[in-house]
């Protein structure tokens, strides 16, 4: 069976119709041997504009349903992705590459925070505020936002909008999805058991979540509209950057998930099995194209030689392949575009003097697709290429002397996203996770960098972007916040002790 035939096959399985192939449509081709999986029509701008002021107009009565009647439709949904896991991943899997476990495990992420949003529908709460006038109260409300506009990237083509839908709908809002073009077919298919789900639920479907497919001018087109309140972004840093300057002119909110280069310490003291196993799967799961993928290995000098040796042994024979086979660890990279990228930095890396292990192309099936050995490139110092994010299974290792050094090495790069600590000493732990420690908003101990629960809330500082999603309090960004003070004696007192006599 073809690829093209498995696509139609899953959304059969899905009970959706896959859109009919467009000649001069959006080309969609697997990594895994580079064939055409489909072709998918693109929004064009009229189309864009309607579908957002649709999305508008559905707001206007949405936000109206009660938070814990939204949360229905989300527990729907997850339960509907649950039944459907199996698709779902494998659908994931041909397009971006990932082995079928991490597949199948971002599918569960969307049941996750479907799970975590229908509780929260709960507790959409406030505050109450001790007013300084006699018979008067303060309160802090939460109210929904507007239309809620959602960029995503190729590598969680699931996950990353459902962290932000599964938030957005119970806080009241509606969505507009422009996906990244190198994964409409996720999009089309997650989307499609949403609006299925709200149909078996009775609701309006028009306007409640709207797909925009297409490239960078859809976006444009969607972050430039006056009616979508928020932007939610993942990406990169160079397209962040565009769509925070394009909000900010607006005044519109934006929540942006970009870049991450970041690093684990390694103590002398630390467990070394683990600090192998977290690096590897930091480091090569997902061949190197998540966010939080680990880049940079900072190791005392110590123990530098021996956990080197156990890393490369373990690169070595790491199993690179096809995604879809029993066994295999890393799948393709995304296209050729992310593999030359990888091979400049390993030459930059060379030129600098830096020793290179691995990380050259690997013969799977058809040429036409990009396998890559995931590399390990030894620095005396971090320099050169060690000091950008290149998404790709690339992991620099450093030595270094002083644990205070090896924390200045963490937050000297121009991200802020993930970081770990890898020790038995509780000193290094906590003085890791204190304000003189890791400047990222994720900072692990004994753990890699990779692999975040939904529980908390997901995202970084500096030009990782500085937004939240997922857990704890991330919700607040999808709604806007009212305070009301509330006079309920006879008199009208002025704060501060003013007097205003009329």
């Amino acid at each position: 069976m073809s690829y093209t035939t498995d696509v139609q096959t899953i959304f059969k399985a899905l009970g959706l119709v896959l859109p009919s192939d467009s000649p001069t449509g959006l080309a969609v081709h697997t990594p895994i041997d580079g064939s055409l999986l489909a072709r998918v029509a693109v929004s064009t701008a009229a189309q864009a504009s309607a579908a957002i002021a649709r999305a508008h107009t559905r707001y206007l009565s949405w936000r109206d349903v009660p938070a814990p009647k939204r949360g229905e439709l989300v527990r729907a949904l997850g339960e509907a992705v649950r039944r459907h896991k199996e698709p779902l991943g494998r659908l994931i899997t041909l397009e971006t590459g990932k082995i079928v476990q991490e597949g199948l495990g971002e599918v569960q992420e969307v049941v996750d925070i479907c799970e975590f949003a229908v509780g929260l529908s709960r507790q959409l709460y406030g505050l109450s505020i001790a007013s300084e006038r006699p018979d008067h109260k303060l309160l802090e409300t939460w109210h929904p936002l507007g239309v809620v506009g959602i960029i995503s990237a190729f590598n969680f083509p699931m996950a990353v909008f459902a962290w932000n839908a599964a938030l957005a709908l119970v806080c009241g809002n509606t969505l507009m999805w422009k996906p990244s073009e190198k994964t409409p077919l996720s999009a089309l298919a997650l989307n499609g058991l949403l609006l299925q789900t709200a149909q078996t639920q009775g609701l309006d479907v028009a306007g409640l979540s709207e797909l925009l497919i297409g490239d960078r001018l859809v976006g444009e087109a969607l972050v430039s509209h006056p009616d979508v309140r928020l932007v939610s972004a993942t990406g990169s840093t160079g397209m962040g950057r565009a769509v925070g300057v394009a909000c900010a002119s607006l005044f519109k909110r934006s929540l942006l998930e970009l870049g991450g280069n970041n690093a684990a310490i390694v103590c002398p003291s630390a467990n070394l099995e683990l600090v192998v196993r977290g690096a590897v799967f930091s480091a090569a799961g997902t061949a190197g194209q998540r966010c939080t993928s680990l880049r940079r290995l900072i190791v005392h000098r110590s123990i530098y030689a021996s956990l080197l040796a156990s890393l490369a042994r373990v690169f070595e024979r790491l199993s690179v392949g096809d995604p879809l086979a029993t066994g295999t660890l890393v799948g393709p990279l995304i296209d050729q575009r992310a593999f030359d990228a990888m091979q400049q930095a390993l030459a930059q890396a060379k030129e600098g003097g830096a020793q290179v292990h691995f990380g050259g192309r690997e013969a799977v099936g058809e040429m036409s697709a990009f396998y890559v050995r995931p590399a390990i490139v030894e620095l005396a110092t971090q320099s050169g290429p060690m000091l950008r994010e290149t998404f790709a299974p690339i992991l620099y290792v450093v030595p270094y002397d002083s644990f205070e050094k090896a924390i200045a090495l963490n937050n000297a790069v121009a991200h802020g996203l993930s970081s770990a600590v890898f020790t038995q000493d509780l000193r290094e732990a906590e003085l890791f996770t204190s304000a003189r420690g890791s400047d990222c908003g994720i900072a692990n101990v004994n753990i890699g960098t990779s692999g975040a629960e939904i529980g908390g809330a997901f995202g970084g500082e500096k030009e990782t972007g500085g937004g939240r999603e997922s857990g704890s309090d991330a919700w607040k960004a999808y709604m806007r916040r009212a305070t009301n003070t509330i006079n309920y004696g006879r008199t009208l007192p002025l704060a501060q002790g003013i007097k205003f006599e009329v």
